[in-house]
This record gives C-alpha cells, sequence and structure tokens, in this order.
C-alpha cells in the first residue's frame, strides 16, 4: 500500500522524448530535475521504496502537459546514475508520442513506470481519489516537524521555478496544509530526502 507520493511540476521539461542522454539539463529541459527527484524518492541504499510514488509533471515543449508515474512496488531498470533514470523517461515519452493517444489514459511504458496526458489538475484529483492527504512544500510553510502528517500523504512542489500563480491555486484547491521542511531554500531532490527521512523517522516510532 502506497504510503508516500511527490509531485513535481517540472516546468521546462522536454515532452515527446527528443533530446540527448548526454545533456539531460539542455536539450531535455532540466529533465535531470526529474530524475533526481525519482532516484531521492524511490532508492534505498539496497533497494526501492515499496510505498512511494513518485509523479512528474512536464511542461515544456513541444506537447505540454504530459505526466509519468513511477510505482516504487514495481519499477524495474530504476538505478542512482541520471543517465539511465533519463533513458527510462524518454523511452516513456517516446512511447506515448508513438502512440498517438491524446486521452488522459496512463499507458504502461515499462515495469512500473506510466505516461498520460494528464496535467497537475488531473494528477491531483487521482491522489485524492486515492485518498492521500495533499501537501504543498512552500519555504513559508509550517515546519513539518511541528505537525503530524496524515498518511498516505503527497507532497507537491516545483522544480528550480517557483509555481505559476495559476499552479498554486490548483495546489491550494487541493492541499490540507502548507509545508516547510526547514529554514533555508533547497534543491528539490534534497526536499524530497529530507520528507522520506521524516516519514521513516514517524513509521519507525510508531512501530515500538
Amino acid at each position: 500500500m502506497y504510503q508516500r507520493a511527490f509531485v513535481i511540476v517540472l516546468h521546462r521539461a522536454n515532452t515527446d522524448g527528443d533530446f540527448k542522454l548526454e545533456d539531460l539539463p539542455g536539450s531535455g529541459g532540466r529533465i535531470d530535475i526529474f530524475c533526481r527527484a525519482l532516484n531521492s524518492g524511490l532508492l534505498l541504499s539496497h533497494g526501492i521504496r515499496k510505498d512511494a510514488m513518485v509523479y512528474g509533471v512536464l511542461l515544456g515543449s513541444p506537447c505540454p502537459p504530459v505526466s509519468i508515474k513511477v510505482l516504487g512496488d514495481s519499477v524495474k531498470y530504476l538505478n542512482p546514475d541520471e543517465r539511465s533514470t533519463g533513458a527510462l523517461i524518454r523511452n516513456a515519452l517516446i512511447k506515448l508520442r508513438n502512440r498517438g493517444i491524446y486521452d488522459k489514459g496512463w499507458i504502461k511504458t515499462s515495469p512500473g513506470i506510466y505516461a498520460s496526458k494528464l496535467g497537475l489538475k488531473d494528477v491531483l484529483e487521482e491522489l485524492k481519489r486515492f485518498n492521500f492527504n495533499i501537501y504543498y512544500l512552500r519555504e513559508d510553510g509550517t515546519d513539518i516537524r511541528r505537525i503530524n502528517l496524515d498518511l498516505p500523504a503527497a507532497f507537491v512542489m516545483s522544480d528550480s521555478e517557483d509555481l505559476t500563480q495559476e499552479e498554486e491555486e490548483i495546489v491550494e484547491g487541493y492541499s490540507i496544509n502548507k509545508l516547510s521542511i526547514g529554514p533555508r531554500s533547497l534543491h528539490t531532490e534534497h526536499c524530497i530526502v529530507i520528507v522520506n527521512n521524516e516519514i521513516d523517522r514517524r513509521i519507525t516510532t510508531s512501530a515500538k
């Protein structure tokens, strides 16, 4: 059963798979951020978090939006290096493009990885149907250590750019709280590591 989910809004990420694995930040439109987010969200030292899933909402050219979902309990071939993760993402985008599917259903592109034409609102609506409590990560939010996290929990965050006003209004329509993970601004993948650690500690404590 999934206990945690991460939703990353990627404003410039390529949406058709036409990018070079040797140039993920440039030709991929900072798709490298999503690669690192996947690794931080799902990988353990010697395994994968079976209770986690990661969504990327890709909004770059040429055909936004595209969403990619990666499930910890079924994903295969996910390794720590960005290049191989980038290859999985590119494969998902190319298969979606080649299928010519422009409805909002998910297609399976490899074990545990799905792609669709869903946008941010659609992804949050799906998480709501799955009974996730949705939190919005913001620097001016409530300290995550001052609240009880209600699981299953989903955490929405942006890439290196802030959410637009329209995106923020969508997120605020679904979130039950704005959370901060510390006094300093951090990279997306580092935020995910900290949130995972907070959940791990609380699950371990409650099990004792």
